[in-house]
């Protein structure tokens, strides 16, 4: 069997460098090496593309971060010639300019079959105003919620904090439309919380999404497949503060608890897996999938969000529930990238 050569995009301009080298040293240590050659080609946070060399040598350094090295996209002639000798894409770019369909694009037009959701899936993902209206279009149970640009608050404080008094109440959260990762996310309890909760969530984009605090457990599916998905056992995350937010996912000292599968009743894990299917099925996601949903004291789910670059390291949410459901974390990569090439293979080509 000849080998494919798969490219390892990551790094990238978002909140989530670190954690996206983290996910890619992952998927490089586990791909099969009987069917698959990993080329990974690093982005710096400036977005400056390297080289395969340039992105080993910095890997085996045991760098966090990718800065000074590489050369702008249009310019960095070594690493698109590395990205045009390969088979296919896995994309592992999280947040903002990587998992926002920008990249999707670009291997779109450039024509080469990639892992993952498509340009619009991507988009919406990564946009969770957008998310949250198609989601509330198709009935599927949202929390309340606004949505405010920077220049509105700017021009209108008075006006937005009065919308968030009447609309959503408190607690509340404030948090970037586009990000991941809880980056840039604040727990507001009253509205002298506000003015800080806006700078950091417009320190990351110029929409925020205000929205109500819902008490309930916090539940998480993996969905993988194209036409016909599938959905692994449910997940629960107990996390060791108030919420979810970027140290109790990724420091090393969070005390922060994943149940798999959920303690939870079969009833309500099999309408968690329908619902997580119906999210991805509305926002025409395919390949592969996270989604997050909270389940209220009254049994009640309510979305939260379709991740459509989860974390991917080996401990790594995503990867457990599909481990558990009896897939492995080799064998899983395999399939995502066989998604890829059969998505690529079906797609009209005019």
């Amino acid at each position: 069997m000849t080998r494919k050569r798969v490219a390892l995009i990551f790094g990238g301009r978002s909140g989530e460098h670190e954690v996206s080298i983290v996910s890619a040293r992952s998927v490089m240590a586990a791909l099969d090496p009987a069917r698959w050659e990993a080329v990974p080609i690093g982005i710096s946070r400036s977005g400056d593309w390297l080289t395969p060399d340039e992105t080993r040598a910095a890997l085996e350094s045991g760098a966090r971060a990718f800065h000074g090295l590489g050369r702008p996209l249009l310019s960095a002639a070594e690493a698109l010639a590395a990205l045009a000798s390969c088979d296919v894409a896995f994309p592992l770019v999280h947040g903002t300019f990587g998992e926002d369909g920008t990249l999707q694009g670009f291997l779109e037009m450039a024509g080469m079959p990639y892992a993952g959701a498509g340009v619009a899936a991507s988009a919406i993902g990564m946009d969770k105003a957008l998310m949250k209206a198609i989601f509330r279009e198709a009935g599927i149970p949202v929390a309340r919620y606004s949505v405010i640009r920077s220049w509105e608050y700017t021009l209108h404080q008075n006006m937005s904090m009065a919308l968030i008094d009447d609309a959503i109440g408190y607690p509340c959260f404030v948090k970037p439309a586009n990000g991941g990762s809880s980056v840039g996310i604040t727990k507001v309890r009253s509205r002298e919380d506000l003015p800080r909760a806006f700078a950091a969530a417009f320190a990351y984009d110029d929409k925020a999404v205000v929205e109500e605090a819902i008490t309930g457990r916090e539940l998480e599916c993996s969905v993988l497949g194209n036409e016909h998905p599938e959905a692994s056992v449910v997940g629960e995350i107990v996390p060791d503060r108030e919420f979810y937010d970027y140290d109790s996912k990724y420091d090393p000292a969070s005390k922060t608890e994943l149940y798999v599968p959920a303690p939870i009743p079969r009833a309500v894990a099999d309408d968690a897996r329908e619902l997580a299917l119906r999210m991805y099925r509305v926002m025409g996601c395919e390949g592969y999938a996270r989604v997050d949903f909270f389940l209220t004291p009254g049994d009640r789910l309510i979305a939260n969000e379709v991740n459509t670059i989860p974390g991917f390291t080996s401990i790594s949410m995503y990867p457990k529930l599909w481990e558990a459901s009896g897939l492995p974390y080799r064998q899983l990569l395999t399939r995502i990238l066989e998604l890829a090439f059969e998505r690529h293979t079906r797609r009209p080509r005019p």
